[in-house]
């Protein structure tokens, strides 16, 4: 009997983004952190299903992801992806299309022209790959 009460509680939390299509994703923040906020709604409003929490040592999370020399003020959780910082949405498809072996994409800082910064400034902001073991990141897109 437990099984099927299982798959009614994983349907129960996942069957509405299923349902509508929007992309699971796991954003950590810092409770006093506005922009978080910002880039949530921005998140949502793009068709993602945002299960935000909140986090006291984002040192920590940066570390156990592998995005602290990239780093910025929350870290997302998409589909095996790490997505540091403020990523616009076309960033975040591009790499969920052609899913490259990287650990993830990152817009290292908290760039003003970025979603939840402010008014995106189109083709200014530098969006980098993060490779696995430790290389040196490079630039992923240009939004």
């Amino acid at each position: 009997m437990r099984y099927p009460v299982r798959i009614f509680l994983v349907a129960l939390l996942f069957g509405s983004s299923l349902a509508s299509g929007a992309t699971p994703v796991t954003l950590y923040k810092s409770p006093d952190c506005g922009c978080c906020g910002e880039y949530v709604k921005y998140l949502r409003q793009n068709g993602f299903a945002v299960n935000d929490i909140n986090e006291n040592d984002m040192d920590a999370i940066k570390k156990r992801y592998g995005v602290s020399h990239v780093a910025s003020c929350h870290t997302t959780l998409i589909n095996g992806y790490v997505v540091e910082g403020h990523v616009p949405v076309g960033a975040i498809n591009k790499m969920l299309k052609e899913k490259p072996n990287i650990v993830g994409i990152s817009a290292p800082g908290m760039p003003q022209n970025s979603p939840g910064m402010g008014e995106m400034i189109k083709g200014t902001l530098t969006i980098y790959a993060v490779p696995k073991n430790g290389q040196e990141p490079r630039v992923f897109s240009v939004e």
